[in-house]
């Protein structure tokens, strides 16, 4: 975060000097300039001191999604109005600068109330507006017995983030209501530490589905993100966790198959812990997991983070017909209209969020159940996937 600052600084300066011809030219009232100048300011040494704190990681993670908020409520919507002022100067340059004209700076102002609009609902309603997105996927060899056998799949609950009960219990009920026959859930269960989930057990313990409910771990969940008393505590956290997704009703799976049965046939069910690109930890071990599955198996891999489908999975020796995966959030903040998807994360992995496919072999990326940093989503909304296994 600490290297964006500098570049987020300046933009937010850039934004805020020509945005403000436009509020200058539409009033002239000393409350109104004073407070757009006083409201930045404040955000401005916000950011300034993230910039200069040795260890921002450390800083409250309350007051940092705070300052990310407040930010992008500031800074987004001023971005958006830039355009419109920038061609009336294009054309002011040729007729010698008069001043500016009341009503493209109006216009201005409504284009940037529509961002800002959407960003505040995203930020107060959005961390709950779940929604539930289905896929059908066929294939030539799925067991007779498996044909329209149904699963849903979450990731990336993060309970140490929430903060509404009623909110989290109307996307649980949602889950049931699919009524799919399994339930698959893709890792990062917490932000860093077990005992976050302890409130929210009742609640995800009422998740159902007659073939059972299987997990895998995240990133966040093994606590690499915290400074621990000792190697010891968090060796612990890490047990305790394990144990919390027993006692919702997850078998977990670390490094290693299970074999579901229905009529007379089955499918494997892999699960490795998580194997991230870059700097994140590559505890998954695929080898293992897949070192007593058939070569002919149906197979189903749940892998957390989904740079490991490109980097290990497509090119592994088994055929691994369906990958889930999550880690993304889509980051948060996007668009996605009309057929239309957008989130400054594409630039980061490929594979950012929803299906991909290659050879004949499949990749879902949910886009998360909950939230983390931003308290809230914009654009890129909480998701249930469905899909739902067909015999081509």
């Amino acid at each position: 975060m600490k290297k964006r600052v500098p570049f987020v600084l300046l933009l937010l300066v850039i934004s805020d000097l020509y945005f403000f011809q436009a509020i200058k030219s539409i009033s002239d009232s000393p409350l109104i300039l004073w407070g757009y100048w006083l409201v930045d300011l404040l955000l401005m040494l916000g950011l300034f001191a993230v910039l200069i704190t040795r260890r921002p990681n450390r800083l409250s993670p309350k007051l940092l999604s705070a300052l990310m908020g407040l930010v992008l409520l500031s800074l987004i919507p001023k971005v958006c109005a830039l355009p419109v002022l920038l061609l009336e100067d294009i054309i002011r340059l040729f007729r010698g600068f008069p001043p500016r004209s009341h009503w493209v700076s109006e216009l201005a102002l409504v284009i940037a109330a529509i961002p800002f609009l959407g960003l505040l609902y995203g930020l107060t309603r959005g961390r709950h507006y779940y929604k539930v997105r289905k896929e059908t996927l066929y294939f030539t060899d799925l067991p007779d017995a498996f044909d329209g056998f149904t699963i849903t799949q979450l990731s990336d609950i993060h309970s140490g983030s929430f903060t509404s009960l009623k909110g989290v219990e109307k996307g649980v009920e949602m889950v049931n209501d699919q009524q799919s026959d399994l339930i698959l859930f893709t890792g990062d269960l917490v932000n860093n530490q077990a005992s976050e989930m302890d409130q929210w057990i009742p609640v995800f313990s009422k998740l159902k589905a007659p073939f059972g409910k299987f997990s895998v771990l995240g990133n966040h969940d093994y606590g690499d993100y915290m400074k621990w008393e000792s190697k010891g505590h968090k060796h612990a956290n890490l047990n305790r966790l394990k144990k919390v997704h027993g006692e919702i009703g997850f078998k977990l799976l670390l490094n290693e198959a299970f074999t579901l049965q229905k009529n007379g046939q089955s499918i494997s069910l892999i699960g490795v812990e998580n194997w991230g690109k870059g700097g994140f930890h590559k505890y998954g071990d695929l080898e293992k997991a897949t070192a007593a599955v058939p070569a002919d198996a149906f197979k189903i891999l749940l892998s957390h983070d989904p740079s490991h489908w490109e980097a290990v999975t497509l090119g592994h020796d088994q055929h691994i017909h369906l990958t889930l995966s999550g880690h993304t959030h889509g980051m948060q903040f996007g668009v996605e209209l009309f057929g239309f998807k957008w989130s400054p994360i594409k630039y980061i992995y490929r594979q950012w969020a929803g299906l991909y496919e290659e050879d004949g072999k499949y990749l879902y990326v949910n886009r998360g159940f909950g939230f983390l940093g931003l308290k809230g989503r914009v654009g890129i909304w909480p998701e249930i996937t469905v899909i739902t296994l067909k015999k081509a």
